[in-house]
């Protein structure tokens, strides 16, 4: 049986190298979270960045991840003055991301996310 922590550490890892190779943004994992509630699992010093985000890695579990997850998101995007994203992968499946879009939770493939977030950061940059 594989270590819970291990797994979730190394898929933090895995999704903070993916975000730099889609984003050029550099991500690190945020280690407060296991001292304190309500953190992301991982940050960036990009000011710009809009979102906080809440990484999970199961063995299984529902389409668009779980409820509770959802809500330590939102509950943590909140302090943070962040918006929340949920991003979950269950094993032989793609990784997914959950996010509000126009007022309605979406669950989107890692690249949608990531083309996303390059548009609403473009826009954000423009105002």
């Amino acid at each position: 049986m594989a270590d819970s922590r291990a797994k979730g550490a190394g898929f933090e890892r895995d999704i903070a190298n993916a975000l730099r190779d889609e984003l050029g943004i550099k991500f690190a994992r945020d280690l407060r979270q296991y001292q304190q509630s309500a953190h992301g699992d991982l940050v960036t010093d990009d000011p710009a960045w809009p979102y906080l985000l809440e990484l999970k890695r199961y063995k299984d579990g529902p389409i668009g991840g779980s409820e509770a997850w959802w809500n330590q998101a939102r509950i943590a995007a909140e302090k943070a003055h962040k918006q929340p994203v949920l991003i979950y992968k269950y094993d032989r499946q793609p990784v997914r991301c959950v996010l509000m879009l126009q007022g309605v939770r979406a669950d989107v493939t890692f690249i949608d996310f990531c083309y996303l977030a390059r548009e609403r950061m473009a826009h954000d940059a423009m105002f």
